[in-house]
């Protein structure tokens, strides 16, 4: 697709952001109208008070005075225009930017975990905030400056033409050869730009990458290598900005050159005709004064070009966020699963994360009502891609999952979670209170509830030890809670829900072993009656499990309880001695 396609394209889908704020549109045209209208009038009053000073000792002071008033009125009166026009560009500038962020960040809500999975997290942020803002920057500029400089020209031609239409004439004919020139320029600039905003969006996912994982990069020596990959980054970046700055600074020189022959053209046409007697010299300064009006537009909208040239690509990127496929909505007829009795069957489930490498084919499994299910095998075998299809996090490739015998496909997708309980190895915790953590599942629940929930988590007693207990404030991802402890925050998240159906999935990995055999038994009783699905690598964990599945290469090899795996011989007795050597 080429560049100006591509602009088009983006354009189309920026004008419905823009329509919302109709009103204010209207509002700028008049105020752009009117501030244009005055300022334009006041050279032509320059000029009848010139042409009052008609020779020594013959100065009509009194028309002079009179005139000078009317220039300081339409004087205030333009500012005031140009003030409400600019409140109202603000307005649609920064409203569009708005929504168009709320699209985005909505868009985010509703992406299929494959897109984030396989996208730099830094990256869609980049597009969310810098992106956005750059295109605020080339849109309000394209307001505040394409408007009036538009409505300047306009008028400016029907001042000059009513004194005299054959400096019009020449000021119409050569001022446009400035536009060409910025044209030039600015499509040379295009790919600079895209290069340049693509780049900055590598560089904010990279930064993103390493202070989330820093205390990995300091314990393996990594600084030099990262600081040497950000140099490498960072030097592209400044390459691709440079290249763009320096194009783009060429279109105003390039247009001003332009102009001031055009204004030089004027001035030695007018003064013969000012010799000849065809316009008075107030006439001529009026003119000059027009000319140098009507080239200053040019300027301008030569620079807004320019900038929207970024614009347009950030615009570009921000709009393939919005437009990226969302995971596929609930159908019409899904069905609200309630009260769940914990009976879950797979039938022939197939899936692959990318087409051409099969991870999981041809898979059976039926789970009973109260049933405990753990899954062990080696990593890479599927266990927790088992847990994703469970959650609907992906959708099967072929076959059936099915949870009180209903297709999960059929039902709503937050039914089906809310009905599953979910703690992962990979803790979460959002910026704000432990018990705005405690309670995202519950929000509803009491006081009492949220204690009696840390408590069974054996989380309290250092919930207490805090400096203002549960309205303790946590940063990001816990801020300077050990691993132990924003692990047992997760697990007091799912007691507090006590969903029909958990997912344990390596649950008590970061926890000591004191707590971790407290912990067990708060879980014991919390699986008492529920479906469970447990995903361990320490066997010890799961020996009191109804059936233990035992994957390999995405298929179920062993299945059983632990005395009747032990009897095999095979895979799981291997793998359970071999920790126990």
């Amino acid at each position: 697709m080429s560049n100006n396609v591509k602009k088009k394209s983006t354009i189309k889908k920026i004008i419905p952001y823009i329509k919302r704020y109709m009103v204010f549109v209207v509002m700028s045209l008049i105020f752009a109208a009117g501030t244009v209208g005055l300022t334009l009038y006041i050279p032509k009053l320059t000029g009848e008070a010139i042409d009052l000073i008609i020779d020594k000792g013959f100065v009509d002071f009194e028309g002079i005075f009179d005139i000078l008033f009317k220039i300081g009125l339409f004087s205030l009166i333009a500012s005031l225009m140009q003030w409400f026009m600019n409140y109202c560009n603000n307005k649609i500038t920064y409203g569009v930017v708005k929504d168009i962020r709320d699209a985005a960040f909505v868009k985010i809500e509703k992406l299929p975990l494959k897109y984030i999975d396989t996208h730099p997290h830094g990256d869609t942020v980049s597009r969310v905030i810098a992106d956005a803002d750059q295109f605020a920057d080339g849109l309000l500029m394209g307001f505040t400056q394409l408007f009036s400089g538009v409505i300047t020209i306009c008028a400016t031609v029907g001042f000059m033409i009513s004194i005299d239409y054959r400096i019009a004439l020449i000021v119409i004919v050569l001022t446009p050869i400035s536009i060409f020139v910025a044209k030039f320029i600015a499509s040379k600039t295009h790919d600079m730009f895209k290069l340049q905003s693509v780049t900055r969006g590598e560089q904010t996912a990279f930064i993103d990458e390493m202070i989330g994982n820093q205390k990995v990069v300091q314990a393996y020596g990594r600084e030099d290598e990262t600081l040497e990959q950000f140099d490498e980054i960072n030097g592209r970046l400044e390459k691709y900005s440079l290249r763009a700055v320096f194009f783009s600074s060429l279109t105003n020189p390039s247009t001003r050159f332009v102009n001031n022959i055009v204004y030089a053209v004027i001035t030695v046409v007018g003064a013969i005709i000012v010799v000849g007697g065809g316009i008075s010299v107030g006439d001529l300064t009026c003119l000059l004064n027009y000319a140098n009006q009507y080239t200053k537009p040019f300027n301008e909208i030569s620079g807004v070009i320019t900038e929207l040239q970024n614009s347009f690509v950030c615009a570009a990127r921000v709009m393939e966020l919005i437009e990226e496929e969302t995971v596929t909505p609930d159908s019409e007829s899904a069905v609200v699963l309630e009260d769940a009795d914990g009976s879950v069957s797979l039938d022939n489930v197939s899936f692959s994360y990318v087409p051409e490498k099969e991870l999981i084919k041809n898979l059976n499994l039926s789970v009973k009502p109260g049933q405990r299910i753990a899954i062990v095998g080696p990593t890479g075998c599927g266990k927790t891609t088992l847990i994703n299809l469970l959650m609907r996090f992906y959708d099967v490739n072929s076959g059936s999952i099915r949870v009180n015998d209903i297709d999960i496909r059929e039902m709503t997708r937050r039914s089906l979670r809310s009905s599953i309980g979910m703690v992962l190895q990979e803790t979460w915790l959002k910026s704000g209170t432990i018990r705005e953590n405690i309670v995202m599942g519950n929000p509803l629940a009491t006081e009492e509830e949220v204690i009696a929930a840390a408590k069974a988590a054996h989380a309290h007693s250092f919930i207490k030890r805090l400096p203002n207990g549960y309205d303790t404030e946590i940063g990001e991802d816990g801020g300077n809670l050990s691993q132990g402890q924003k692990q047992l925050l997760c697990i007091t998240r799912v007691m507090l829900t006590k969903p029909p159906m958990l997912i344990l999935d390596e649950a008590t990995s970061s926890i000591d072993t004191r707590t971790e055999i407290k912990i067990q038994k708060a879980f014991d009783a919390l699986m008492e009656g529920r479906t469970s699905f447990i995903v361990a690598h320490r066997l010890s964990t799961i020996r009191e499990a109804d059936v233990i599945l035992v994957m390999k290469d995405g298929n179920i090899i062993e299945q059983g309880n632990h005395e009747e795996l032990m009897k095999l011989g095979g895979f799981y007795n291997n793998l359970y001695n071999s920790q126990w050597a």
